[in-house]
């Protein structure tokens, strides 16, 4: 079962790319998802919201060289896991990608629907359901 209260950031200027990739998103039951056109828009929202986003989605393009993405998410408290696509210097290999810990690179124009699944496999990880948590409280604590 996918939870539906992950936070997810989509960053690229071409608007069209965001809502291809915000309806991938949608087709795996997330709904959750802020869609920005400028790198300024990222980082302002990364920084000063309230609270972490689970999944950053960025076309390397955004960057234009002015910021190191792969140095700027890993490790980032306030991102949990990011996929940077589009990025040439990504190793081309068998897999969409490659991960360092949190963030993940891809030489793909943009991504698709295996790559977002394999990035939200990682992202959307529960060590067991509510339902079974909940059933494990004894009733007297549940009533009060």
């Amino acid at each position: 079962m996918i939870d539906k209260t992950l936070r997810i950031l989509i960053a690229d200027s071409q608007h069209f790319h965001r809502m291809k990739v915000e309806r991938l998103f949608n087709g795996l039951g997330y709904y959750r998802v802020a869609p920005v056109q400028s790198l300024l828009e990222l980082l302002t929202l990364v920084e000063y919201g309230c609270e972490p986003f689970d999944a950053v989605v960025i076309n390397a393009e955004l960057a234009a060289g002015s910021l190191d993405l792969l140095g700027f998410f890993l490790n980032n408290p306030h991102v949990r896991h990011a996929l940077i696509y589009n990025e040439p210097s990504a190793p081309l290999q068998k897999a969409p990608g490659f991960a360092q810990e949190n963030a993940q690179v891809s030489h793909a124009a943009l991504p698709n629907a295996a790559i977002i699944e394999q990035l939200m496999a990682l992202v959307d990880v529960r060590t067991e359901p509510e339902c079974q948590r909940w059933s494990q409280v004894p009733a007297l604590q549940r009533r009060a």
